[in-house]
């Protein structure tokens, strides 16, 4: 089980079994919190605690999704989706830069379009080592 938790403590996540790999994205939201993702879905593997603030972009008419952070030190903790998926489970990730960078930095690095083609970009090979140190 992997676990994050906020600059101040008061907010965490875990997630529960292999993260699989972890998704930079460069969109508008995503680059300026200079976050990584881990993706699973609410009240399966990944479980948040402590009271969590929340913003939906701005300008958006029909967001998708949401970002939790801490009311506290506002570190980022999560993105949800707004809406269900078909199969009435809701998407979510955790942000990996808050997990300790021992249990972290060998997960590979998936590339992801989120700003022009909303599209997974080849591989470079990249682990999270790679862009923390």
């Amino acid at each position: 089980m992997l676990t994050g938790s906020c600059h101040c403590g008061k907010t965490s996540w875990t997630l529960e079994g292999d993260p699989g790999s972890i998704t930079a994205c460069n969109c508008t939201l995503c680059r300026r919190y200079g976050v990584l993702w881990a993706y699973d879905y609410e009240g399966e593997r990944i479980a948040l605690t402590g009271q969590t603030a929340s913003y939906t972009r701005a300008g958006r008419e029909n967001s998708s999704l949401e970002i939790l952070f801490c009311p506290s030190c506002a570190c980022v903790l999560s993105w949800r989706g707004l809406r269900l998926q078909k199969d009435g489970r809701r998407r979510m990730a955790v942000n990996i830069r808050l997990a300790p960078p021992d249990l972290v930095a060998d997960l590979p690095i998936d590339h992801f379009d989120g700003l022009e083609t909303f599209e997974d970009l080849p591989s470079q090979g990249r682990c999270v080592r790679d862009l923390w140190f």
